[in-house]
């Protein structure tokens, strides 16, 4: 039996409402009756713990976008407040948690800008200054160059692909770091998308704090940003997630600090708040990190950072986006800074094509616009 459009959580200037836990789901605990909502949203909305101002508008946003052929969960933090929508799903897949994938390399790009901050870690010294193992005749690649993909490190995508496609990194041949760190050559000017760039940024990061990385996490993510139920995917330690598969357990496990974040998109909407409110770095810090190279394709560091141009908006909106995809799952993660709004959309449904948002059309540029300018 499917639902209904079902609004998972929202968010009141208040902070949240009372959330009960079954297992590892997250269930909310208040609902709002559908027949309250039943004159401000469309008839298929059905809110759970809503907050109304954002949900009205936003109920309908949600509705038009699931009307385009997306499945899937959005989520829009506005004003404040949070509110995020599920498409039909069967009875007995409710699980609220996603798979971020590479939705993690903007949280451990953070995690490094916070280093960088206490004077831990240099932007543009060798990484092998932090993490030794990476010394040879040949250079060393910077930090920035590993934020942004110019380390010249072996790449997973090369590693031996199986009948299945996946590449043997993520699946059953050698992976981690040693791997990535092995026959490396010297960083380009140029960027090819690399994990072990990743990979090897956490190593950084452990080497530099004398701590375990999720330690780390816990105590500078998810503690300032008051996240609820996010976890690292690791071997024999994960919580429940949206299309739960066990070859996917494995492989996600493999991509570590790259990839392998999973939680509700709720977690990621409070990430985002926290990151445009100087929860997790000073205004100077968000600056570096959010400073876009266009001979790079507008890359920043962990993330892409331009101005599109967007309908119903009369000037170019500064768009912060962060994609993310591990087989049949994809996840977008967007922030406007300058209106203090972010979107979120999670899908397990490999035929949904989201588009780009320079194109002018499709689902994240409709989604967006209508975020941004109404």
């Amino acid at each position: 039996m499917k639902k209904c459009l079902l609004a998972l959580a929202a968010l009141s200037a208040a902070g949240c409402q009372t959330i009960a836990e079954e297992g590892n789901r997250l269930r909310p605990g208040l609902a709002i009756a559908a027949d309250a909502l039943a004159n401000e949203l469309p008839p298929e909305i059905y809110a759970i713990g809503a907050e109304r101002s954002l949900h009205k508008p936003y109920g309908r946003l949600a509705a038009d976008i699931l009307n385009t052929g997306f499945s899937g969960d959005i989520g829009i933090s506005r004003e404040g407040r949070i509110a995020t929508f599920s498409s039909p799903r069967d009875d007995d897949d409710t699980i609220p948690a996603w798979p971020w994938a590479s939705v993690t390399k903007q949280i451990v790009a953070v995690m490094v800008m916070q280093q960088v901050e206490a004077g831990a870690i240099d932007l543009d010294a060798a990484a092998q200054n932090y993490l030794p193992s990476l010394a040879s005749d040949i250079d060393s690649p910077t930090i920035r160059q590993l934020l942004q993909h110019r380390s010249g490190l072996r790449n997973p995508d090369d590693s031996p692909v199986r009948a299945d496609g996946w590449p043997s990194f993520y699946t059953d041949g050698p992976t981690g770091i040693d791997w990535c760190t092995a026959d490396r050559t010297a960083p380009t000017e140029d960027w090819r998308y690399n994990n072990c760039d990743y990979i090897v940024l956490g190593a950084i990061l452990e080497a530099v704090t004398g701590s375990d990385l999720n330690n780390l996490f816990q105590a500078n993510i998810v503690g300032p940003a008051k996240l609820s139920n996010t976890w690292i995917f690791e071997p024999g330690v994960m919580g429940d997630y949206h299309g739960r598969e066990a070859a996917y357990d494995a492989r996600l496990a493999r991509y570590g600090w790259s990839a392998g974040l999973a939680g509700p998109i709720f977690d990621l909407l409070q990430f985002d708040r926290a990151l445009m409110s100087g929860s997790l770095l000073s205004k100077q810090s968000l600056d570096t990190l959010w400073e876009s190279d266009p001979a790079l394709g507008y890359m920043a560091l962990g993330q892409w950072v331009f101005e599109a141009p967007l309908k119903g908006c009369d000037t170019p909106v500064k768009i912060v986006e962060r994609r993310g995809g591990i087989g049949k799952y994809q996840v977008r993660n967007i922030i406007l800074p300058e209106r203090e709004t972010a979107l979120v959309l999670t899908t397990s449904d490999e035929s949904v094509d989201l588009r780009e948002i320079w194109t002018g059309e499709g689902v994240m540029y409709d989604a967006i616009s209508a975020v941004a300018c109404t």
